[in-house]
């Protein structure tokens, strides 16, 4: 085989791989493919376009016969995180892109700041079940910081009460409090949570398991944090 044989095939074999791995693009629904390595700046996240989704990383892909799917390691985000695929529907109608699927959060919608051939931004349009769920996660949030603004040193300071409601009826768990800090403001809001999370399960036919949370027998101190015992 003489040299400007190779030089063809080497030529030709590149050719090819190019070709393989040329992302396809729909100049009439330029949405359309796989939108990976996501760059936040607050609500507004600006994707890069893909040839696939990642194994290990987030991502996004909406296809020709209105599929979402979704690449993602859930809302827990503790490591090591372990990637799998959500899907659901989309709907693009005035630059507003309407997502339903079936984990949470079922409903939602983004608005398109812009889109071009290898770039889409976007910004979080949120529901009023993803507004709901906001606040009552900042309640909650009010209620943790104030069960931990003082230090755990004497348990015979502290005490536990029942918070949140499962849509099977009963508290979601337990928390400990200070008898040091203003009790019966904390329990008033640990109640507003409560009666809050009742209401939001019923607004949106929440489902939960049916079992009992445990009921701690104790509290430890721990590294001056109240630790509770079952």
């Amino acid at each position: 085989m003489n040299f400007k044989n190779i030089l063809l095939i080497l030529f030709t074999t590149m050719f090819f791989s190019c070709e393989e791995n040329q992302i396809t693009i729909d100049k009439d629904n330029l949405l359309l493919g796989n939108w990976v390595k996501p760059v936040y700046n607050e609500e507004v996240t600006t994707f890069k376009r893909g040839e696939s989704l990642p194994n290990e990383g987030y991502g996004i892909s909406f296809n020709q016969q209105n599929i979402y799917t979704e690449r993602t390691s859930g809302w827990c985000g503790t490591p090591p995180l372990s990637y799998f695929n959500t899907e659901g529907t989309f709907q693009l109608e005035n630059e507003i892109i309407n997502i339903s699927k079936q984990s949470f959060p079922t409903n939602f919608a983004w608005r398109i700041v812009s889109l071009t051939e290898t770039e889409l931004v976007l910004k979080k349009e949120f529901t009023e079940q993803e507004l709901d769920h906001k606040n009552l996660m900042e309640l909650f949030t009010e209620i943790q910081d104030l069960s931990y603004s003082v230090s755990c040193t004497n348990i015979n300071n502290w005490s536990f009460t029942a918070y949140g409601a499962k849509s099977c009826g009963g508290p979601k768990g337990y928390i400990a409090y200070s008898n040091q800090i203003d009790v019966d403001g904390f329990l008033e809001k640990t109640a507003t949570y409560t009666q809050a999370e009742k209401e939001y399960n019923y607004k949106y036919g929440i489902i939960s398991d049916c079992s009992l949370a445990p009921i701690p027998v104790s509290i430890e101190c721990q590294n001056g944090y109240p630790i509770l015992k079952y």
